[in-house]
Parts: structure tokens; C-alpha cells; sequence
């Protein structure tokens, strides 16, 4: 049985496939900015405070590489 969520979710791929690449970009970075505006809402930060949330965010969980680490020390 389909949810009201999954029909949703079908009509917004379905309307993000009809853009262009140009548009859908415009609509990727346009969302990003969302995501930073929110965090610096909520947390009371400025915005590069929020990337370096986001990047750290990002890095968090991955395996350093070798190099990095003979690099880094």
C-alpha cells in the first residue's frame, strides 16, 4: 500500500526530472543555502561558523587515509 509520503516523494522526482540541469543546480545550491541559513538560526552562528558545522559534519564517520595521517602527523 502507497502512502500519501510516497506519492509525494514520487511527484517530486518526477517534477525535479522535468528541470534542467541548469535548474536542477540552481535548485541544489538554492536548498544548501537553506540548510545553512537554518543552522545558523538555530544555533546563533554566522555563516562560516555553519560550513565548518557542515564540513566537520561531513568528515565525521570517514577513514582517515594513510597519507593524510603520515601528512598530518
Amino acid at each position: 500500500m502507497r502512502s500519501v509520503a510516497d506519492d509525494l516523494k514520487q511527484a517530486d522526482r518526477e517534477a525535479i526530472a522535468r528541470l534542467s540541469v541548469e535548474k536542477r543546480i540552481e535548485l541544489a545550491l538554492a536548498l544548501g543555502d537553506g540548510d545553512l541559513d537554518a543552522l545558523q538560526q538555530a544555533k546563533g552562528i554566522d555563516r562560516a561558523a555553519a560550513i565548518r558545522v557542515f564540513e566537520r559534519q561531513r568528515q565525521a564517520g570517514r577513514t582517515p587515509s594513510a597519507c593524510m595521517r603520515a601528512v598530518i602527523g
